[in-house]
């Protein structure tokens, strides 16, 4: 007993979770594993060789087993955990904390010393939104709000001289002053609208105009086939169309009916909500677990494990097909230049395109992430210094919402 209380007194069994995580990690599923289509366009847009995005997989898995672990371990000191690339072009995971006890990590783990705990950090980017909780409206010039891990601050993104606004929003809200960062955005965030994930479909309201975006997942409600999308891309009620005879084009070209929106929801300009909805399916139709990956390979979704900040996504959509990018942060709140502010969006490098909406984000190794919303810049020209962003909602409210069940396959 003196023994095992000498050894907890020198602190060795601080690493305990975190040896535990990297054995688990170690012994998980091949690193792989993963398909032709997702490791194309990972390597493409992410600049990775085959044996970087190898290691890039290894250390996912040991983020997505060692979360949990690493926070309880700091308690109140803990700062958040990403996975960040290193000069020699393979990545670690990040842990951060307020704790000035020394920790000694591993090759692939980080513990960085931080100012700011994340409750801190939660606990600023919670008075922002209680603006709007209470009736308060986003001013002219704020884009968006969210816990930046990586500088341990809440950044408040702003346009171009817009600073005295954002000053005056942050005092409002009585946020702590020292845990803000403003940072100017190029371009204010705008809504991507125009039966597998990426698919297009087209609904006609019949105001003279067709409306395009792109399905996210296949689900059921109960045993009645469904699929999520963009609350934006309709209303409940109105009726789907494949785009194409098949969702794949020509675009623009109504093709058979594919069922109806049974929920929407999306708020009006100047108010505040969530962006995510739901299509009944007809029957007749095949909806495998698989998002569409055009031309390269379809993508088989596996489960619809949250992946975590620095982590590689890659998204499917009608317009731009396969693109990439990684998590910067989640639980991010964005004011759309149409007036709607969506709350807890997840916030990404991947570009996107208009009709894009709606379209499905997916992990590597085949886990649903959540259904496009909206994003700044372009597939097509890039913003400076590559600041094109793309904001998803997250897959499982969703499904709580409507109480639909994520179609998966082992």
């Amino acid at each position: 007993m003196r023994k095992i209380a000498s050894w907890a007194k020198r602190g060795l069994f601080v690493l305990s979770p975190l040896t535990l995580a990297i054995a688990m990690a170690a012994s998980a599923a091949p690193a792989d594993n993963i398909s032709p289509a997702v490791r194309a366009a990972m390597q493409r847009d992410l600049g990775l060789t085959s044996a970087q995005l190898s290691q890039y997989l290894k250390i996912e898995r040991l983020q997505t087993q060692a979360e949990k672990q690493l926070a309880s371990a700091q308690g109140s000191h803990y700062a958040g955990s990403w996975i960040e690339r290193q000069g020699n072009g393979n990545f670690k995971l990040v842990v951060a904390t307020t704790s000035m006890r020394p920790q000694k990590g591993t090759a692939d783990v980080e513990f960085r010393n931080v100012r700011h705990s994340l409750g801190e950090l939660e606990s600023s980017k919670a008075q922002l939104d209680d603006v709007l909780a209470h009736g308060g409206k986003v001013p002219k010039g704020v884009y968006s709000w969210y816990v930046d891990l990586q500088s341990n601050s809440v950044v408040v993104s702003i346009g171009k001289g817009k600073e005295q606004a954002a000053v005056d929003f942050v005092a409002a809200s009585a946020a702590d002053a020292q845990t803000i960062r403003f940072v100017t955005a190029e371009e204010q965030p705008s809504l991507r609208s125009t039966l597998k994930g990426g698919l297009g479909y087209l609904r006609d309201p019949g105001d003279g105009y067709l409306y395009a975006c792109s399905i996210g997942f296949n689900v059921t409600k109960g045993s009645t086939p469904a699929y999520v999308s963009a609350g934006h891309c309709g209303t409940a009620g109105e009726p789907v169309y494949f785009e194409g005879s098949a969702g794949t084009g020509p675009q623009w070209s109504i093709g058979p009916k594919i069922g109806t929106f049974t929920a929407s929801k999306f708020p009006q300009p100047g108010q505040t909500g969530n962006d995510w909805s739901y299509v009944t399916v007809l029957s007749g139709n095949t909806q495998p677990a698989t998002v569409y990956g055009w031309g390269s390979g379809d993508a088989t979704v596996h489960g619809g494990t949250a992946a975590g900040v620095g982590a590689a996504i890659c998204r499917s959509g009608r317009t731009s097909g396969w693109k990439c990018g990684t998590i910067e942060a989640t639980g991010v709140t964005v004011s759309y230049s149409t007036g709607e502010t969506i709350l807890n969006l997840t916030r990404t490098t991947a570009c996107s395109e208009g009709g894009d909406s709606g379209g499905s984000f997916i992990t590597g190794p085949g886990q649903a992430q959540g259904v496009l919303s909206g994003g700044s810049g372009s597939c097509k020209g890039h913003l400076p210094n590559n600041r094109t962003r793309s904001f998803f909602q997250p897959r499982g409210p969703i499904l709580s919402a409507y109480g639909l069940t994520l179609t998966t396959a082992p």
